[in-house]
């Protein structure tokens, strides 16, 4: 049986993800307010994030970065624009 949660993304109930991301308090709220789709999109924003601001993810000033803007974009007011640089220019498909 999938582990199904109310995705405070995606405002719906849906599949969640298979274990939490992180060993800590946050982790666990990920976990069970998370779907694994928001997930995904929230992968590919941190993708951008890290090459648009060029950012070394193993530095402790890019992590706390990462992780209020991943606090932002699951729990916040969700805004599209929040973290994007200015010159920032999403891809066309």
């Amino acid at each position: 049986m999938a582990h199904m949660v109310f995705c405070t993304r995606n405002k719906k109930e849906m599949e969640g993800l298979d274990e939490p991301p992180f060993d800590s308090e946050f982790g666990q709220k990920i976990y069970k307010n998370v779907s694994k789709q928001a997930w995904a999109e929230w992968v590919e924003r941190q993708k951008m994030l890290l090459n648009e601001y060029r950012l070394q993810p193993w530095t402790p000033q890019a992590q706390n970065f990462l992780v209020e803007q991943m606090q932002e974009f699951f729990f916040g007011d969700g805004s599209e624009k929040a973290a994007l640089p200015a010159e920032y220019v999403p891809p066309t498909h």
